[in-house]
């Protein structure tokens, strides 16, 4: 496969920039409830407070899930700026176009991507 097309990466940075900025924003709006959970059992009953416990779980487990994806997108932003985007981590060869598409940050073609998922 030849060189992607500028204006096509382009548009590539336009939806990870738009993607970065929503989950900026989503990550800022959730920080409130990955806060830790008041221990006062006079204010709070015991279920009510273990129902804020697993809220704060899985809420911190989404802001983990954003904080990678914001790093995803950051390296892919790195890589367009690099020209070396569309460009597989491992082998060095093209991603496809139609896998980037799918996933504007991907880092690696089918093949690797398949290899370090068994690995």
């Amino acid at each position: 496969m030849g060189a992607l097309d500028p204006d096509w990466v382009g548009g590539q940075r336009a939806r990870l920039l738009e993607q970065l900025a929503e989950l900026e924003a989503l990550r800022a709006a959730g920080a409130d409830a990955a806060a830790a959970v008041e221990l006062d059992q006079s204010k709070v009953g015991r279920l009510t407070r273990m129902d804020a416990m697993q809220q704060q779980a899985m809420s911190l487990a989404t802001q983990r899930r954003r904080a990678a994806q914001i790093a995803a997108i950051r390296r892919a932003l790195a890589r367009i700026a690099a020209n070396d985007y569309g460009l597989c981590l491992d082998c060095d060869e093209a991603i496809a176009p139609a896998r980037l598409e799918f996933d504007p940050a991907a880092e690696r073609c089918i093949a690797c991507a398949e290899q370090a998922d068994v690995g």
